[in-house]
């Protein structure tokens, strides 16, 4: 038990990784000042190091410049440990003092100060301007600079991803993952196909789909002369062992690792084929700036809903797919389910008329743009916005007590009380 003590202490410290850098980089001056010293300092020509002024200024500099990084590296650390007990949870320092990559980091740039060191007292420099030069410790110094330089550009785009919320959330669940299947290493018996209506083929992994190949999809399902259906959304998160495809007939020649590969799994959605999910950003930031109050940042929330006003005019007219996807004879291959145009309008608007209600600049903002949308949308897609024009008066209503500043706050306003504030019956300028 003691040495299990030890041991966790040891994997929980960020001390100890570079500390064993600075042997490291001990061990390695002192075997190329040997090399050096065996071949009497003259394994590498001083034209292509310099004299030993020239390698003592450059050996000094390195030691400075990778003390610097180093406090650097510290002091990035620290800031996200802060940033992150403050955003996230004060449970999660502990995670982040283990990450491996800002240990290495701080371990490289302390080993390349004490490599630099212990060469530098190598150099000796006469009063002639001659001297022992050992060059092959110079070089190695200059490797090592090189490595630095690349640890440090791959450290700051590391710590810039480790701060993303999914990515904390990753790392926690993924070590959890571990630690059950090393606590619970029976995992039971595998489910049953036959309870299946239909063949079903199951994730070998988790994660958010951010990217569908429909083609080879489509191809997969033409070949195996079946139908396959896509179980989650683009955008949606699926568990290890979760329904990937629910596929109708065919299911015994379908070649299960060609439909996984058509599917890109990321840690959390991207813009890189999922329209909502810009949609959603936008929304966060509208409800991040009422979240204390209605009052609290409201033109935040105006410029927010400024691009949902924008992006939904642009979808207001256009024709939505099916979700079926068809090979060359016309036959349907491929099911996936998609967004509507009442999908759109709900999550742009719903969440942030509960958040804004009690704000006159959010509550005219969202009047403004509902009404503009009803304006251009197609006859059958008006239904919804006329919902949420109704929604919108009886949220407010609720949230404000007098007649008058209901009157005000539903007043139609672009700019959510701008240049028509006083007017009853604002000029739409779209």
């Amino acid at each position: 038990m003691r040495r299990t003590k030890f041991f966790i202490h040891l994997k929980s410290s960020i001390w100890f990784v570079p500390v064993v850098f600075v042997l490291a980089g001990a061990a390695l001056s002192l075997a190329t000042i040997a090399v050096d010293r065996y071949f009497d300092y003259q394994a590498i020509p001083n034209r292509i190091i310099g004299g030993p002024d020239a390698a003592a200024y450059i050996l000094s500099t390195v030691a400075a410049s990778m003390v610097s990084l180093a406090a650097l590296v510290l002091t990035i650390t620290m800031v996200v440990v802060q940033l992150a007990m403050g955003q996230f949870s004060p449970r999660i320092v502990q995670r982040i003092l283990r990450d491996k990559p800002s240990q290495v980091a701080i371990g490289l740039f302390v080993a390349t100060f004490v490599h630099a060191i212990l060469a530098l007292r190598e150099v000796t420099i006469n009063g002639d301007g001659t001297g022992h030069v050992p060059g092959i410790a110079v070089v190695t110094a200059f490797v090592l600079v090189l490595i630095s330089i690349a640890v440090l550009v791959v450290y700051v785009h590391h710590i810039g991803q480790s701060l993303r919320v999914s990515a904390l959330i990753e790392l926690v669940g993924d070590e959890t993952r571990t630690l059950l299947n090393k606590r619970y290493p029976d995992e039971g018996d595998d489910l049953d196909p036959e309870l299946d209506s239909v063949a079903v083929v199951r994730a070998s992994e988790s994660g958010v789909v951010t990217g569908i190949g429909h083609e080879n999809l489509v191809a997969e399902g033409r070949r195996a002369d079946c139908v396959l259906e896509l179980v989650p959304a683009l955008g949606e998160f699926v568990p290890a062992g979760g329904s990937l495809f629910l596929i109708r007939g065919g299911s015994t020649t379908v070649d299960e690792d060609v439909l996984k590969a058509a599917l890109i799994f990321s840690l959390e959605p991207t813009l890189d084929q999922d329209v909502a999910y810009g949609i959603r950003l936008l929304v966060d930031i509208a409800e991040r700036s009422l979240a204390d109050s209605p009052f609290q940042d409201p033109t935040t929330a105006v410029q927010a809903v400024d691009r949902l006003h924008d992006i939904l005019r642009q979808l207001a007219r256009r024709p939505f797919p099916d979700g079926q996807y068809r090979d060359e004879a016309g036959l349907v291959r491929l099911i996936v389910r998609t967004m509507s145009w009442e999908d759109y309008v709900h999550l742009a608007f719903d969440e942030i008329r509960l958040a804004g209600a009690g704000s006159p600049q959010v509550t005219r903002r969202l009047k403004a743009a509902l009404t503009d949308l009803k304006s251009i949308a197609l006859p059958e897609r008006v239904g919804i916005l006329d919902l949420q024009l109704d929604l919108l008066t009886t949220v407010t209503q609720a949230a404000l007590r007098d007649e008058r500043d209901v009157a005000f706050a539903l007043r139609e306003d672009p700019e959510g009380i701008g240049a028509g504030a006083n007017s009853r019956n604002s000029t739409k300028l779209y």
